[in-house]
């Protein structure tokens, strides 16, 4: 059974969640992002300080009060880290696929699926949009990110969603997005912690086979350079502005608006770019050429290395 179909689950709160997924002494980051103005603020504490209730009254003011919305870093930081980058990464503690096209289908094969175990977690974060948490242990930051990369490709969830440093919604919060606000619910599977032995996915590059989506040489390097001795199985890692353009293309080709996906890349870029509206829109514009077969402009910044990662907030 689907957990959307269990109406009687008791629902965790957002205190219940943190200590649930992390240890009392983890750093963890929490972005809060003003929608519409694309402000954002990181607070970067021990996971037993967010869940107290100071944090978490402060949250649901940002929250209720002044329309923004609220995320938290799904893995720990080194000890006095006061920055969200690969480098501050100190342990992994989960997996996760951001389920944003026909959530409710991908969600369904997940659950029926040996190549993946059971969920600890799905987050509802809007109509038929799903973010699924595995807890996992023993795992390099190197290894997940190739997981990522597996179980986005393998379960068509979004390409942006594939980086170690990524933050996801914290339930108990509402979706400031929508005209409608839309609280997160989270529904919990099992409390098992999973080690890398129990995901199934492959790990190396897609064009050995056919791609889950249309673009898959956006998500991995091509066996090119590798003549003369067996094919690669790493992916490469990709900076964030090609998964902005991953997320263009892929947002542009099932309908959406040029000037939603312009906003929601500046809003994502706005911590790191000096000019994020130009950027989204040559991002996007590059896209739209890409998609119609004709010359890309050039795009000075399209794939530099080092980005720092945070949420669309889809």
């Amino acid at each position: 059974m689907s957990p959307m179909q269990n109406p009687d689950e008791k629902q965790m709160t957002a205190p219940d969640y943190i200590r649930a997924n992390f240890h009392p002494s983890d750093r963890v980051a929490v972005l809060v992002r003003k929608r519409g103005r694309g402000e954002t603020v990181q607070r970067i504490s021990t996971a037993d300080k967010i869940a107290a209730i100071p944090f978490q009254d402060w949250l649901h003011y940002k929250n209720e009060k002044e329309n923004c919305d609220i995320y938290i870093g799904m893995n720990a930081l080194k000890p006095e880290s006061h920055t969200r980058t690969k480098d501050d990464i100190w342990a992994i503690r989960h997996l996760y696929v951001d389920l944003d096209h026909e959530g409710t289908k991908s969600l369904a094969t997940i659950e029926q699926s040996d190549l993946v175990p059971k969920p600890s977690y799905v987050l509802n974060t809007s109509p038929d949009k799903f973010q699924v948490i595995w807890k996992v242990e023993g795992m390099t930051p190197h290894q997940a990110e190739s997981m990522l990369h597996a179980i986005t490709a393998q379960f068509d969830g979004d390409p942006a969603a594939t980086d170690s440093t990524r933050v996801l919604r914290l339930p108990g919060f509402a979706n400031k997005k929508y005209e409608q606000d839309f609280t997160v619910k989270v529904h919990s599977q099992t409390g098992q912690t999973y080690h890398p032995r129990d995901f199934k996915v492959r790990t190396e590059p897609v064009d050995a086979g056919p791609a889950r989506w249309n673009q898959s040489q956006d998500r991995f390097a091509a066996s090119a350079g590798h003549r003369n001795g067996p094919p690669s199985t790493e992916p490469r890692e990709l900076s964030q502005s090609e998964r902005d353009w991953a997320y263009a293309k892929r947002a542009l080709s099932r309908g959406e608006i040029p000037e939603d996906i312009i906003r929601n890349i500046a809003e994502f870029r706005a911590y790191d770019k000096p000019n994020p509206q130009d950027y989204a829109r040559r991002t996007v514009t590059k896209a739209m050429a890409e998609l119609k077969g004709l010359p890309s402009p050039h795009t000075p910044d399209s794939a530099p290395a080092g980005d720092s990662n945070q949420e669309h907030g889809r």
